[in-house]
């Protein structure tokens, strides 16, 4: 069997494409919410181009993100981050993974708003600390207790993720799942608004 999806998949996925326009898809949430990984998969199966910002920052800087935190300090890092998502939203239809902080920054969140449709990867606190336990380079969690750590940032960071405009639970699941909830949330956002401005305008 290879699809268990519904026959009118691909016709909304048409109708997403159409209504996101020039448009791009940006991931936003904490570190270990899954940005990169669900949106690689959400950009193989709408064709289009994938990005992570934190790649990019790092192909532009010829550093890690450990080595900019360390040697310029986080607002000269969000400052190039602003930057890098800016240059890569003008390219046109994408999907783009940001790093944690991105939406905190106003501008960035501006940028992001003129330029895509944000999806906030929403989790909690127990999948957040099995992921990241795998990455311990993160600059953020450099400290004896990470989990204080991981649960301030989200009290910190939660209400302004919230803003964002899909907002689609992650979890212990496969990929594949997590990307097709995203995908029909985008839908019903996209598609529904487009067809309530229609009969607006009628």
């Amino acid at each position: 069997m290879m699809s268990e999806a519904p026959e009118n998949t691909v016709p909304r996925q048409a109708e997403l494409l159409q209504q996101l326009g020039s448009r791009s898809i940006v991931f936003v949430g904490l570190m270990g919410a899954g940005k990169t990984a669900i949106g690689r998969r959400v950009a193989s199966v709408l064709h289009l181009p994938f990005t992570d910002s934190d790649h990019e920052i790092e192909s532009v800087s010829r550093m890690t993100i450990p080595e900019l935190f360390e040697r310029y300090g986080e607002p000269e890092f969000r400052a190039l981050e602003q930057r890098v998502i800016h240059r890569v939203l003008e390219g046109g239809p994408q999907v783009l993974s940001t790093g944690g902080g991105a939406f905190m920054n106003a501008q960035t969140q501006g940028i992001i708003a003129d330029h895509a449709v944000s999806v906030w990867l929403k989790a909690d606190i127990d999948t957040l600390m099995e992921r990241v336990g795998k990455k311990p380079t993160r600059p953020l969690l450099q400290n004896p207790d990470p989990r204080a750590v991981m649960e301030r940032l989200m009290a910190e960071r939660y209400p302004i993720y919230a803003k964002a405009d899909v907002t689609v639970p992650t979890r212990d699941e496969r990929k594949e799942i997590i990307a097709a909830e995203v995908i029909e949330e985008l839908v019903t956002y996209l598609c529904g608004q487009g067809h309530a401005a229609t009969e607006n305008a009628q």
